[in-house]
C-alpha cells in the first residue's frame, strides 16, 4: 500500500514578473507556476487548490471569517515493506566438503558374519534347503 505525506501552502496573493509575462493575470499565473514547479522539483506532486474558511480575531472580543486559498501537494512515503529488498543466497556447492579429521560415516557398522557382497553365497546355510 502506498502511503503519502501532504503539504499545504498558501496560494500566491500577488503576481510575479517574468520574461514575456504581460498583464496582471499573466503575472499571477507566473507566480503560481513558479511555486508549483519549485515544489515539483522537491518531489511534491500538485493535487488541488482549495478555498477554506479561517476564523480570525477582530479587536478584543469579536471574530470574523476570512477565506484563504491554499495549494495541496503530496509525495509518497517509502515504508519499511517497500524498502525491504531480500538478498538471494548463493547456490550450494555440488560436492560437500569434509574435514580430514571427520572419519565417521553414516553407514551402519558391518556385521563380520555377513558378507559385504549381497550376491556372495552364505556359508552357514544348509544345502538341503534348496532341493526340491
Amino acid at each position: 500500500m502506498i502511503r503519502y505525506e501532504y503539504k499545504v501552502l498558501p496560494a500566491p496573493s500577488r503576481g510575479q514578473r517574468g520574461k514575456g509575462v504581460k498583464g496582471s493575470d499573466g503575472r499571477f499565473a507566473n507566480a503560481l507556476e513558479t511555486l508549483i514547479n519549485q515544489m515539483g522539483s522537491d518531489g511534491w506532486e500538485y493535487q488541488r487548490a482549495e478555498t477554506l474558511p479561517s476564523e480570525e480575531r477582530v479587536g478584543i472580543a469579536s471574530k470574523t471569517t476570512v477565506f484563504r486559498n491554499v495549494l495541496v501537494f503530496r509525495r509518497s512515503i517509502e515504508t519499511d515493506v517497500e524498502a525491504f529488498e531480500p538478498n538471494l543466497l548463493d547456490a550450494p556447492n555440488e560436492e560437500p566438503e569434509f574435514d580430514s579429521e571427520d572419519t565417521e560415516t553414516d553407514d551402519p557398522p558391518s556385521d563380520p558374519e555377513q558378507p559385504s557382497d549381497p550376491d556372495a553365497p552364505v556359508q552357514n546355510e544348509d544345502p538341503d534347503d534348496y532341493r526340491a
